[in-house]
Formats: C-alpha cells, sequence, structure tokens
C-alpha cells in the first residue's frame, strides 16, 4: 500500500526539501521504494538529488496541465529515490489551474497510475497555500509538517491548518497530520525548548520523537547534488534522518 505524504508548511526555510530529500533517500537505503515529487518552481529538491534540469524537458507541470503520464516524466537519480522533476513554469500555474475543472485532483488523478510502483510518494510543497499545495493535499494521505525552531515557527500555523481542514471537508476526507518534525534544533538554547513546548501544545501526540539537529554537513550535502546519506552517512543529520525513517515506518506499518 503506497503511502503519499505532503511536506506542507507556508513558511519557508523550515526544511521542508530538506526533509523531503533526505528523508526519502533514508529510506529507500533500507529498500523503500521512494518517489519524490517537486511541486515548487525552485526545484530544490531535483537538485539535492543530482537532478539537472536542464537535462530533461517534461516536469511535473506536463504532468498536472497537460495530463503527461507520470511514468513519461518520473527521472531516477544515483541515490535511490526517483524524482518527478519541477519546471520554472509552475510559477505561473497556480493561475493557469483556476479556470480548470477538477482543478484541486489534478495531481491525485495522475499519481493513480503510479500508486502500485512505490512504498511512499512524497510531495514537496511550494511555500505557499496556493492551488498546487490544494493538489498536494488532495492527494496525499497524510502531512507532515516541518517547523524551524526560530522565534516566528508558529506564525502561519493556523492558516495551513484550516487549509488542510477545508481540503479535508471538501476534496479528500481522509487526510490527516503525519507528523511535525522539528527542525534546526539546538537543546542548548532556550527558545528551541520553548519552542519545543508550544508546538507539543499545539499538536500532542503528534510531534516526532526525533529532531533535526543544525548541522553544516546537511546544510552542505545540496550543493554537492546529493542527499545526507551519500554526503555524509556518519554526521548526526544523516544519523537523524536515519531515525526518522524509523519513525515513520512504524507509524505505517
Amino acid at each position: 500500500m503506497t503511502e503519499i505524504i505532503a511536506f506542507a508548511n507556508q513558511k519557508g526555510g523550515v526544511g521542508k526539501t530538506t526533509t523531503a530529500i533526505n528523508l526519502g533517500a533514508s529510506l529507500a537505503a533500507i529498500k523503500k521504494r521512494v518517489l519524490l515529487i517537486d511541486l515548487d518552481s525552485q526545484g530544490n529538491a531535483g537538485t539535492g538529488l543530482g537532478f539537472v534540469r536542464s537535462s530533461h524537458s517534461q516536469s511535473v507541470y506536463d504532468v498536472i496541465m497537460d495530463g503527461l503520464d507520470v511514468k513519461k516524466a518520473v527521472v531516477k537519480t544515483d541515490y535511490k529515490v526517483d524524482i518527478l522533476p519541477s519546471s520554472i513554469k509552475l510559477s505561473g500555474a497556480g493561475i493557469e489551474l483556476v479556470n480548470m475543472d477538477n482543478r484541486h485532483a489534478k495531481l491525485r488523478n495522475a499519481l493513480n497510475r503510479v500508486s502500485e510502483d512505490y512504498d511512499f510518494i512524497f510531495i514537496d510543497c511550494p511555500p505557499a497555500l496556493d492551488l498546487l499545495t490544494i493538489n498536494a493535499l488532495s492527494a496525499a494521505d497524510t502531512v507532515i509538517v516541518p517547523i524551524q525552531c526560530e522565534f516566528f515557527a508558529l506564525e502561519g500555523l493556523s492558516e495551513l491548518m484550516n487549509t488542510i481542514r477545508l481540503v479535508k471537508q471538501h476534496y479528500n476526507k481522509y487526510i490527516d497530520i503525519e507528523g511535525v518534525l522539528l527542525t534546526m534544533f539546538d537543546p542548548r538554547l532556550n527558545l528551541t525548548l520553548q519552542v519545543m513546548n508550544e508546538v507539543k501544545k499545539y499538536f500532542p501526540d503528534r510531534v516526532y520523537k526525533t529532531t533535526i539537529p543544525r548541522n553544516v554537513r546537511l546544510s552542505e550535502a545540496p550543493s554537492f547534488g546529493c542527499p545526507i546519506t551519500a554526503y555524509d552517512p556518519a554526521s548526526r543529520g544523516a544519523q537523524s534522518y536515519a531515525a526518522l525513517a524509523d519513525e515513520v515506518i512504524a507509524q505505517n506499518r
């Protein structure tokens, strides 16, 4: 049974893409079949897996807007995580979708063609609550919400939860929160502990035991076009994502 997980938070820089890449690679390392969908026009998820955008003309844009078969756009990477790459054209897709029939379900319908091919399908959402994110939430079984341990961590979170509630009400009655992940975690800072306590109040029983630390190696890995499992498997960042993979598998067992 395929688990489709969206990584969503309209705040940028909270670790959505980093988590989608490295959790995917950690799951692939233990023989899980993973597809990562890059739904952000910046294309960072593909870059972090060594994908060169100019090397492949078909993308998730063609799948959503033109009905292209997903299998024709998927690219295999060196890290056993398949990627459905982004396109700069996604930056205008929200406007193009407005007048289309079933605009919320374009991605969900497309993924039916590959639902038996993977154990996990990850959707890296853009940092906005737009129609692309609505498509991701309509297609997903669950949502992972990365939250940065900073002062404005909970800012805008109520809007995200309201969007998820609306999607649940109108488009996808099964969607739920998979878990909340604390990123850039430094237990030496009082602010980090304060944020953690506030998040646990906001999401009782949904916060992962695993936290993702501030880690230089994690920050360096994307510039080399590889996940942390390949760049430095002994680093604290790699160990944290391996632990998170174990948690995710335990939840979905």
